[in-house]
């Protein structure tokens, strides 16, 4: 009788898989993995693996994360892992079934994201801009207080991804540059245009960086990375970023809990298209591969659509 594969190396070639062939990057490994290792536990827990666990054992695994308080957008990406999983297992000839292919996940409400105003992300700005130009701070601080200014500048121009943010090459801040090459999800790359604020910002902090070379405390001389770092990754993390943010969130009078990285990137979109950007050209910006993950933002359309016929239509109420 042929060994069964433990859990622990299905998992490990289910992630090949996913980097090898749909160019899966670390993050989205790393959300698998922890889902995938969490449910070979309950497996474990009720006496079954990867490979012999039916329907049912899955019904009761979605029960246990609904009984844990698990929001249903979590047991839904959980349940998202199983349908790929077992997938794989099937067309691997590891099973000659599917247990997953008939579950039906939680149902949804499709939350708008959260936004903030031209008037917000102007004062988070314009405080940034005063900490990057404040001439009491030392060296260090200026320089940080500069990468912060331009962080922000180039996310609300562009709209990116934070761990593409952070990713950028140092090469990006070429001054004569008014597009940049991203590598997104599934290592695809795509074109994204800056504004003049956005190259400043670059220009300024690549120019700080220059100056501060002989300073072995930057970590910028030998960097390939626009925003290095002494981690493992060589360059700033998304979560430095996001605590960066919500410190000068506080600073320019807003709460916290209502910035982020990702909540800037809706912030990019939602006003491109209150201004009349088309739909399918923030989708491209964004790096969707599917419009219906753009169409979220449809509200923001709709009541612009309302206020136009409302204020131009010569039967409208005045």
């Amino acid at each position: 009788m042929p060994i069964k594969p433990s859990d622990t190396k299905l998992t490990g070639l289910f992630l090949d898989m996913l980097a090898a062939e749909q160019g899966a990057g670390a993050n989205t490994l790393d959300a698998y993995r922890r889902d995938l290792t969490d449910f070979s536990e309950f497996l474990g827990r009720v006496g079954h693996t990867f490979v012999d666990a039916q329907t049912q054992t899955l019904r009761d695994y979605l029960a246990d994360l609904d009984t844990r308080g698990f929001k249903s957008t979590s047991v839904a990406r959980r349940l998202s892992a199983m349908r790929h999983l077992y997938r794989f297992l099937l067309n691997e000839r590891i099973r000659t079934d599917d247990p997953a292919a008939i579950l039906s996940g939680p149902k949804r409400g499709r939350g708008l994201p959260k936004v903030l105003s031209i008037a917000d992300v102007d004062r988070m700005l314009r405080r940034a801009k005063e900490l990057s130009e404040a001439e009491d701070a030392s060296p260090s601080k200026r320089l940080r207080a500069l990468r912060l200014y331009c962080l922000l500048e180039v996310l609300y121009a562009t709209g990116l991804r934070v761990s593409e943010l952070v990713a950028l090459p140092r090469s990006a801040a070429k001054r004569d540059a008014r597009m940049i090459v991203v590598r997104g999800k599934g290592n695809k790359e795509r074109l994204v245009p800056l504004n003049e604020a956005s190259r400043q910002a670059m220009a300024d902090y690549l120019a700080a960086t220059e100056a501060a070379k002989t300073d072995k405390k930057t970590g910028a001389a030998a960097s390939k990375w626009l925003f290095p770092s002494f981690g493992e990754s060589g360059h700033l993390t998304r979560q430095h970023f996001a605590r960066d943010l919500k410190e000068l969130a506080v600073a320019s009078g807003l709460q916290a809990r209502l910035v982020s990285p990702h909540v800037l990137r809706h912030a990019f979109a939602s006003h491109l298209l209150h201004n009349g950007a088309d739909l399918r050209i923030v989708q491209t910006l964004l790096g969707h591969t599917d419009i219906s993950t753009t169409q979220i933002y449809t509200h923001v359309v709709e009541e612009r659509l309302k206020s136009l016929v409302r204020d131009l239509h010569p039967l409208a109420e005045k």
